[in-house]
């Protein structure tokens, strides 16, 4: 019980950014749901039980008549499947936790797996206790802003429109922390290129899914590339974080 005292207690100043960022859009995300008419113990549960960030905002529109369950299941697949790329990169980590990989792999979220990936592991922590503690932390604060936002919500007349802009600041701000964090921004570049192509393209109203299925699809079939290219320029780097994904 010490090591785990330990590891949340080294783990928590690593998580403050996140803290920050998650309380504000959970927030955001709770006063959404309470406006619906839903009770804040529904959002909790949700956050609990779910627990997909973009994927929860997404959700409170799909609580309406006319959204078919294949909608919904589509829509979902298309905002969350950049999982499956974190979570390919994290198999082997992940493969040494034990049982507590379950609940990490549930509780990867872009925010839980940039910690994950280039946090630097202190020498006095388990490693396996230290990781998991980021999870269980970042969680822990989607949980209470979802309540705090559905809690006032619910009380107080809020008027949420242009709130769920939170969402999308908090990836630019991840985007931008990433750019800086890596000297390989070969993806961000794809990412940022195909985007552009799309919505020249397909309209602004249609470049989403596209992009989606492009990056994809050029980062999954350069992978190996792209991998090779990471480990030649952020070597003397990757060598003092020993918490890094490849």
């Amino acid at each position: 019980m010490n090591g785990y005292r330990n590891a949340f207690r080294r783990a928590f100043p690593y998580t403050i950014p996140v803290f920050t960022g998650y309380i504000f859009i959970g927030i955001a995300f709770g006063v959404m749901y309470a406006e619906k008419g839903y009770s804040f113990l529904w959002a909790i549960l949700m956050s609990v039980l779910v627990y997909a960030g973009s994927g929860q905002y997404l959700a409170v529109n799909f609580f309406v008549p006319g959204i078919s369950f294949l909608h919904i299941i589509f829509m979902t697949l298309m905002v969350n499947v950049r999982h499956i790329f974190y979570g390919i990169s994290l198999l082997e980590k992940f493969n040494k936790i034990g049982r507590k990989r379950w609940y990490m792999i549930f509780a990867l979220t872009d925010e839980t797996y940039s910690l994950l990936c280039t946090t630097k592991i202190p020498r006095d922590v388990d490693a396996e206790k230290f990781l998991f503690a980021i999870s269980v932390l970042d969680h822990s604060y989607w949980i209470l802003g979802s309540a705090i936002g559905a809690i006032a919500g619910t009380i107080l007349p809020i008027n949420s429109q242009g709130i769920d802009f939170a969402m999308t600041a908090l990836f630019l701000v991840i985007f931008v922390e990433q750019w800086f964090e890596k000297k390989n921004r070969i993806p961000e570049v794809i990412g940022v290129a195909v985007a552009l192509v799309c919505l020249w393209i397909f309209g602004a109203d249609n470049f989403i899914l596209p992009t989606m299925i492009i990056v994809i699809a050029v980062l999954f079939i350069g992978k190996k590339r792209l991998d090779e290219k990471t480990l030649s320029v952020d070597d003397n780097k990757e060598s003092e974080v020993s918490g890094t994904c490849r």
